[in-house]
């Protein structure tokens, strides 16, 4: 049952971090393209947070780390407000590089295909 909780306090921080991004004023952090918050990994004693952050510019992932945990203080405050909780999480940024993996695994996918889509191809001629 309280795996459930964690899971659900995990979701809204996840969507309440996501809307406050948009409104941060850290140019490294939104002069940059996309910046989405992954997955949020709460300890059961709701003291720290591990926030799963991807970058759509890899260049400029460092940067955005660097800014995101300079504004850690005042996301934590904002957070605060917003959930209600008796403790606010510490935020701890963390670099997920799972949705350029996934492209990855997707692009080796299709090139597969496309080879087998040739194979099958040039057999039918024969």
């Amino acid at each position: 049952m309280a795996s459930n909780r964690i899971g659900r306090i995990n979701e809204e921080i996840q969507r309440e971090l996501a809307a406050q991004l948009r409104g941060l004023k850290d140019p490294r952090v939104s002069g940059v393209g996309m910046v989405s918050i992954t997955r949020v990994n709460t300890t059961p004693d709701l003291r720290y947070a591990q926030v799963f952050v991807s970058v759509l510019d890899k260049e400029q992932e460092k940067e955005v780390l660097k800014g995101l945990k300079s504004a850690a203080g005042f996301l934590r405050r904002e957070l605060g407000g917003a959930l209600r909780l008796r403790y606010t999480p510490e935020l701890q940024f963390v670099a997920d590089d799972s949705i350029a993996h996934g492209a990855h695994i997707l692009e080796l996918l299709r090139s597969v295909e496309r080879r087998d889509a040739e194979q099958n191809g040039q057999g039918e001629e024969e």
